[in-house]
């Protein structure tokens, strides 16, 4: 037996008349097996193979798993759990003498308050959230805005808290707080008052294909401010529905009298709205009623119009902030005027890198 020379039965084949030896071809465990005809004269086995093949060529190695409901500490960000996941949760949680304690009658004056108020809660939040996504106030979501935004809304503070510091008296800080309250009312009337205005400015700017494609953003924000008034304006007629009740009973009314069921009747919506408005405001401000939907720069004009007005009605209502004139003058002026230059800013990074103009 002989191990080199013509009679190797392991030598390759001879190169080509004139060409050099082909480069021997690639077996590795992780390439593929290449077409043609094997060299060496028997077929190239399979790397690896497994005697039953999974019927999908890349099956998941994790199946699914279902997400456990969240606890107390997750209700603030996220879909609430139901009633049933979280007595459920609870009762894995929750020694026996106290779940007797709790389903003991004489603390259902408590328990079935408790019971039935986060379920309204659930629903109310729920509802708002579904009207006004938290994270829709932007259409571009653009980190370097947000970040710049976040930097002078904090800049705004310090300086207005250190204005008070310097300058202020407790009559000051106590208008300061007056202020502060008055915007947190003011401010959804006057986004209702002041969107319109700005909407049909943009729809005098824009073409004609954009304004067909403009309307339907206008009717999704419609709808969602009409929810919104709808549950202010609801508010104050059931709270004088069920006083009106309370008076036209008489003292000596039994409980087959209709006032009382009525006035639960009134009560379990009136509930319910509270609890949609505490939790819709905050996005609804933030989103502008939806107008994102509308135009990409329409919260940005809607942000630089606002600021503008709220500093005359805080001129007009509490006047000069105090200090001396040039620090007065700097303190109504610079904010309004670094929320502007922010917006036109956005403005602009929306018309270079992402194609958003006003005329289009």
């Amino acid at each position: 037996m002989s191990f080199g020379g013509p009679a190797n039965p392991y030598q390759p084949p001879g190169p080509p008349a004139g060409g050099p030896y082909p480069p021997p071809p690639v077996t590795g465990p992780y390439v593929p097996p290449q077409p043609g005809p094997a060299p060496y004269g028997y077929p190239q086995p399979q790397p690896y193979p497994h005697p039953y093949p999974h019927p999908h060529p890349y099956p998941h190695p994790y199946p699914p798993q279902p997400h456990p409901a969240p606890g107390p500490g997750g209700l603030r960000g996220g879909e609430w759990p139901s009633l049933r996941q979280l007595l459920r949760q609870g009762r894995s949680n929750t020694s026996g003498c106290v779940w007797l304690v709790l389903l003991a009658p004489c603390t259902w004056f408590a328990f079935l308050p408790l019971v039935v108020g986060y379920s309204f809660a659930r629903s109310a939040r729920n509802r708002a959230h579904r009207l006004f996504p938290r994270h829709g106030h932007r259409a571009v979501d653009d980190r370097h805005v947000t970040r710049v935004q976040k930097v002078r809304a904090w800049t705004a503070a310090a300086m207005s808290l250190l204005l008070l510091g310097v300058y202020g008296k407790p009559e000051d800080v106590a208008e300061a707080q007056e202020q502060y309250m008055m915007r947190l009312a003011v401010t959804p009337p006057l986004l209702l008052l002041s969107a319109p205005v700005v909407i049909a400015v943009l729809f005098r700017w824009a073409s004609a294909e954009r304004r067909s494609a403009m309307r339907a953003g206008v009717r999704a924000a419609l709808r969602s401010a009409g929810w919104y008034v709808g549950a202010v304006t609801a508010l104050p007629l059931l709270g004088g529905a069920i006083i009106l009740l309370g008076r036209n009973r008489s003292p000596s009314a039994g409980a087959s009298e209709p006032a009382p069921w009525l006035i639960l009747a009134a009560a379990l919506p009136l509930v319910w709205l509270l609890f949609f408005i505490g939790f819709a405001t905050g996005p609804a401000i933030r989103t502008g009623f939806n107008t994102s939907s509308v135009h990409a720069a329409l919260p940005a004009l809607l942000t630089g119009t606002l600021v503008w007005e709220f500093a005359v009605i805080s001129l007009v209502a509490g006047g000069l902030p105090p200090g001396p004139p040039v620090i007065q003058a700097l303190a109504v002026l610079g904010g309004p005027a670094s929320v502007t230059a922010v917006v036109w800013w956005e403005i602009r990074r929306l018309r270079t890198l992402y194609g958003v103009t006003l005329r289009a």
